[in-house]
């Protein structure tokens, strides 16, 4: 039985970690210092009280201690802050939504936070390319239901979604729970703009989807978590939205099963396949007794196995999954979504795990990878 946790005090990073030691370089923030951001933001954009939720992660694992929240609305406004910070020594750090998992969006000691949820701005979605230009604090979801009017949609998504931001999907590289079908997201982002530690603004915001001049420099940039500059605009492609979807949650009584029922998914449903996940025991057991939430497979296995199709034609698509799931033998359980609402339901099994497991202890993460061989 799953015991009841949920953590309320968190040790500050620098404590816990004694060998990370403050770089003697970095200088401390002055009253000069709030001054020059307060008549360049304003003091409602400067924040130095009841700055612990900046400080703390998603995770309630890592602590810093800064004193000073700056929340530009520009890329101007941000060139500006990083040139005062490099003229000063002041360390910074860039923070998006803070869904992060690993503390990448924290500070450890005193450094400043600069925080992108006032550049929330859709600049431009051109609907002939495909192609959507955003400042980087667009949340995911909001973007997304943006592009549902016009019939697109964001090559990613989270379980964060609703809180994360573009350009903290962009400076960690997101893959998500469309990776199968759309790739991680640096093959979808077509430009950039950064503002680099000096203040310098690099414009790379290229919306060619083939571009051949030179040096993909935003490359640098996608993945870097923020440590090569700070991401403020980002132009995305954005593939067609499918106009059917279904969801299918399968049990496997090994890892083998899963293996062979994930190359038998990209074999027979190749085109249509837009998702492939898999949970085992222990966090099916987490979500449904911590968050009270329903399998609706009522057996208990090993391993659950959820596939996603999506495509333009919903015969088509039943047809080829049909066939699919009746050529599975060492599958002895599962269930096919029969509406929106049971497909909501069985993707929300698979994306609050995470939350379901900080009701039950102490987490810690580590974003690695690992062949599929090697899982189990």
């Amino acid at each position: 039985m799953y015991r009841r946790f949920y953590r309320t005090f968190v040790e500050y990073t620098s404590v816990r970690h004694p060998e990370i030691k403050r770089k003697n370089n970095l200088n401390r923030l002055s009253v000069k210092d709030i001054e020059y951001f307060e008549s360049l933001l304003g003091k409602s954009r400067v924040l130095t009280q009841d700055v612990s939720s900046y400080n703390i992660d998603w995770n309630k694992s890592v602590r810093g201690q800064s004193e000073c929240v700056l929340r530009p609305k520009t890329t101007e406004e941000v060139s500006l802050i990083m040139k005062r910070c490099h003229e000063r020594s002041l360390g910074v750090v860039p923070q998006g939504g803070n869904t992060g998992l690993v503390g990448g969006s924290n500070p450890v000691f005193d450094e400043i936070i600069l925080s992108t949820e006032a550049m929330n701005s859709i600049l431009d979605v051109d609907v002939y390319s495909s192609v959507a230009t955003v400042q980087s604090g667009v949340i995911l979801e909001k973007l997304d239901s943006h592009l549902k009017e016009k019939g697109l949609m964001v090559p990613l998504d989270l379980g964060s979604k609703g809180s994360c931001q573009v350009g903290g999907n962009a400076s960690t590289n997101a893959g998500g729970l469309r990776f199968l079908r759309y790739g991680s997201l640096r093959g979808n982002i077509l430009g950039l703009e950064v503002v680099l530690p000096t203040g310098e603004i690099l414009d790379c915001l290229s919306t060619m989807k083939k571009d051949n001049t030179g040096y993909d420099l935003k490359q640098l940039f996608l993945g870097s978590e923020g440590t090569l500059g700070i991401i403020t605009k980002v132009s995305l492609q954005c593939p067609a939205r499918p106009k059917a979807v279904n969801v299918a949650l399968l049990a496997c009584s090994n890892f083998q099963d899963v293996l062979d029922t994930f190359v038998a998914a990209r074999s027979n449903l190749s085109e249509i396949l837009s998702s492939f996940e898999f949970m085992d025991n222990e966090s099916m057991n987490a979500v449904t007794q911590l968050l009270r939430l329903t399998s609706p497979i009522g057996t208990e296995d090993s391993f659950y196995v959820l596939i996603e199709v999506s495509g333009s034609n919903a015969d088509h698509n039943d047809e080829k999954l049909d066939t699919f799931l009746n050529s599975l033998p060492k599958i002895r359980n599962g269930i096919l979504a029969t509406s929106l609402t049971q497909m909501k339901s069985i993707w929300e099994l698979r994306e609050r795990i995470t939350e379901s497991l900080l009701h039950d202890g102490y987490v810690y993460k580590y974003d690695i990878s690992l062949p599929l061989v090697q899982f189990y």
